[in-house]
């Protein structure tokens, strides 16, 4: 079945999965999934299942599930069983955002999207509702390093909403908000008057906005669509309560990893999933754990927004 692209240049390169393509098509509600938590944030078979289960959680609630990836250079919005499996079990996968999506596709290279690959490919599929764990952001040290994710500059430009646990809590979360707000990213905490930090249902830092209920975040974003604003929206949506590591415990996990970071030299696209690696090996596998259920709960949440769109 045929999908009209946003980008008609795009099509040669684009390979829409058939349910995927029949959901868009009848104006039924879909929603994206980045890969980079596959082939960069768990540990297989972890990885293999978590995906698994975040697209049946979807399915559950009455959406259309897109794992959005580039596997031999096709540009994949939507994943056959076998296909995530095999992206699982893939050793040497790239990490791709905006920077080099085209790369891997001129190169026939496999690749993880990011949340700003994930953003550009939803959108040209015309997917308008996005669930991931957390986004890149600006990481400590960054007015050195110069270290700020790209994830932050597609908020401002493709209007996608991205429901997520907030920035990850290894990041300058203060500086992270400050970035979006310079952007004029709308940052919506879901249910909550402070900011996810990730594993921690709490942050030092009030939220910005705040909505309640799946509805009306939709009317958000078709207000902002209504008044010509650019970009997407970025909702943060805390993890559930039982299953949340307390800020403070996770500080000093973070502070150990970060040290070890450095003396290691780890820098670039190389530190988060270094950092992620020696989180999980610090608290004994707890922040595995607290990683899945918030992409679960991020993904039921997405789910109930796509389906308010839907209807709208």
């Amino acid at each position: 079945m045929e999908i009209k692209m946003t980008l008609e240049t795009a099509r040669p390169y684009i390979d829409v999965h058939a349910p995927v393509a029949a959901a868009l098509a009848a104006g039924k509600p879909v929603v994206a999934l980045e890969s980079t938590i596959i082939t960069h944030g768990m540990p297989y078979p972890d990885n293999s299942a978590m995906a698994a289960n975040v697209e049946k959680i979807i399915a559950d609630e009455g959406a259309v599930p897109a794992t959005i990836a580039v596997i031999g250079g096709r540009i994949k919005i939507g994943l056959s069983d076998g296909e995530r499996e095999s992206l699982a079990m893939t050793g040497g996968a790239m990490k791709l955002s905006r920077a080099d999506i085209a790369y891997a596709v001129a190169e026939g290279r496999t690749g993880g999207t990011t949340v700003a690959a994930t953003m550009i490919a939803a959108h040209l599929a015309g997917i308008k509702v996005f669930a991931t764990g957390g986004i890149g952001g600006v990481h400590k040290g960054a007015e050195k390093s110069f270290d700020i994710s790209a994830d932050l500059d597609e908020l401002a430009r493709t209007p996608v909403i991205v429901v997520s646990a907030g920035a990850k809590a290894i990041l300058d979360i203060e500086k992270t908000l400050e970035v979006l707000e310079t952007r004029g990213v709308p940052v919506v905490a879901y249910s909550s008057d402070i900011v996810p930090a990730f594993w921690s249902r709490k942050s030092p830092y009030s939220a910005p906005l705040r909505l309640d209920s799946p509805g009306n975040i939709a009317r958000l974003y078709q207000t902002r669509a209504a008044l010509g604003l650019d970009g997407g929206m970025l909702v943060a949506n805390p993890v559930p309560e039982s299953d949340e590591i307390p800020a403070d415990k996770m500080a000093g996990y973070i502070e150990a990893a970060q040290k070890a970071a450095e003396a290691q030299n780890i820098s670039g696209k190389a530190v988060t999933p270094f950092l992620l690696a020696k989180i999980l090996e610090l608290t004994n596998g707890a922040s595995l754990k607290t990683n899945i259920a918030l992409v679960e709960n991020n993904a039921r949440l997405a789910a109930k927004v796509a389906i308010a769109l839907a209807k709208a």
